[in-house]
């Protein structure tokens, strides 16, 4: 059985991102992966190693005025290079992002990640869990009690730090990075089965 190397691209203003890519993390971990976590505006040229060779790639940013950040879009722009040769063509991708309002246009970051995927020629992996939070027997605790589809989108109050990320989010977010090493593993057996 393959183990499959999933790597974290993210990046954080006040720590809230960085709560959210180490449970990624720890989802991931628990399905057996090997996780790099990379902090897009400090990375390193060893890092863009580990992104290449990477069979996933989970992009992470705060929502900033309806969009990534601008240190993320910087790294997305760097990501050129690899897009001129094809370099992260068929991996898998997914996202996740905070913002303190509970839309806070963090779609609009999901749906930034999945054209910059796009364009990479990777293949999106979506959040795959229904609504919480979205019926009156429901629960603010529920998994994605946001209800995104595309990502994960968790809500911080802004006057509250990292420890206020809401548990739930986290699950979430956990829940995410268990599915992407998942569906990395499922991606690499198919590939050897058929000879890819």
């Amino acid at each position: 059985m393959t183990t499959p190397v999933v790597a974290i691209a993210y990046y954080s203003g006040y720590g809230h991102t960085t709560v959210l890519a180490e449970a990624v993390r720890d989802g991931a971990v628990q399905a057996g992966a090997v996780v790099h976590l990379i902090k897009v505006d400090q990375i390193t040229d060893e890092q863009w190693g580990l992104l290449d060779a990477s069979d996933a790639i989970v992009f992470g940013s705060p929502t900033y005025m309806g969009t990534a950040s601008g240190a993320f879009h910087q790294f997305a722009e760097s990501t050129s290079k690899r897009w001129s040769v094809h370099s992260w063509k068929d991996k898998l991708a997914a996202g996740f992002s905070n913002s303190g309002a509970k839309s806070g246009d963090k779609l609009h970051t999901l749906q930034y990640f999945t054209v910059l995927a796009a364009q990479h020629g990777m293949t999106w992996v979506n959040l795959g869990l229904h609504p919480g939070w979205n019926s009156s027997t429901a629960s603010e605790d529920d998994l994605n009690r946001l209800g995104f589809y595309l990502g994960v989108g968790a809500q911080t109050p802004t006057d509250q730090g990292p420890e206020a990320v809401h548990k739930a989010d986290m699950a979430t977010a956990e829940h995410l990075g268990r599915r992407v090493a998942e569906q990395a593993r499922i991606y690499a057996a198919g590939r050897a089965a058929v000879g890819a």
